[in-house]
């Protein structure tokens, strides 16, 4: 009876090992939304480059990463999309009407974001209908730091929490990106405002203004995602067009 004991308590630890395992790839995937080589993914995660392609594997045929152009490595797949789409059933349904309401006024892109872990996720979207528009994916991650949405997000922690996420140093994605130093000094202001901008300091040529919109499931954020030139011209329109749409969300949801 001792000996089955130990066998199952044996193959329950080596269950949660590679949970474990294949937990720590998909965050290394959500870090790195252009995708990681196997051998990447293994020094990443301090996994030998075999395990790290059976776990890569399994995940695979689940959706939950899917593999770019041959040789070229793996993001995060379709399915992770889908499961966070679902978890956040209820405000996406309560927000729906709005996010189009403002993408028909607008003309623009817009995205509904929210924290999950220590990184910003788009869970909904409602892309624009013309020539000249930014396509957004779901799903995915970019560095919170460098986007509209992850800093009114980010402007709901302190700077002591700031500073735990995301370090001391902080990568130039473009020559508008943020230090941490000039990020804190503008989360202050957002905090008070409720509004962040990003001009190009995430992609040269896009531009985006957020709203962060407090929720019964927690703090999310409404964007507006433009090229930088139609950003330039209509940026005063997409800030109260978002003002108008925090209002109209907040009374969906019954917080008047």
């Amino acid at each position: 009876m001792s000996n089955l004991k130990e066998d199952h308590d044996d193959v329950r630890s080596g269950g949660i090992q590679v949970i474990a395992r294949a937990s720590a790839i998909m965050r290394a995937l959500g870090r790195n939304p252009q995708g990681l080589s196997l051998a990447a993914i293994a020094n990443e995660v301090g996994l030998p480059r075999s395990t790290v392609q059976r776990i890569i594997a399994a995940l695979e045929t689940e959706k939950l990463v899917e593999a770019l152009r041959p040789g070229n490595g793996f993001r995060l797949g379709p399915a992770l999309a889908q499961l966070i789409h679902q978890t956040h059933t209820d405000i996406i349904s309560i927000a729906r009407r709005s996010l189009e309401g403002l993408c028909d006024l607008l003309k623009e892109s817009v995205t509904l974001s929210c924290i999950s872990g220590r990184q910003t996720i788009v869970i909904d979207r409602v892309i624009a209908e013309r020539e000249l528009r930014v396509v957004f994916p779901m799903g995915q991650s970019l560095p919170m730091y460098a986007t509209a949405d992850g800093k009114a997000l980010l402007s709901t922690l302190t700077d002591e929490q700031v500073r735990e996420w995301l370090g001391d140093t902080l990568e130039p994605l473009t020559d508008a990106t943020h230090s941490l130093e000039s990020l804190l000094v503008e989360l202050k202001q957002i905090r008070a405002s409720g509004l962040a901008i990003d001009h190009q300091e995430h992609t040269v040529g896009i531009s985006a203004c957020s709203m962060l919109i407090p929720t019964f499931m927690g703090p999310h954020a409404v964007t507006v995602i433009a090229p930088t030139p139609r950003f330039q011209t209509h940026s005063l329109e997409f800030k109260k067009a978002l003002e108008d749409c925090k209002t109209a969300i907040a009374m969906a949801a019954g917080d008047t």
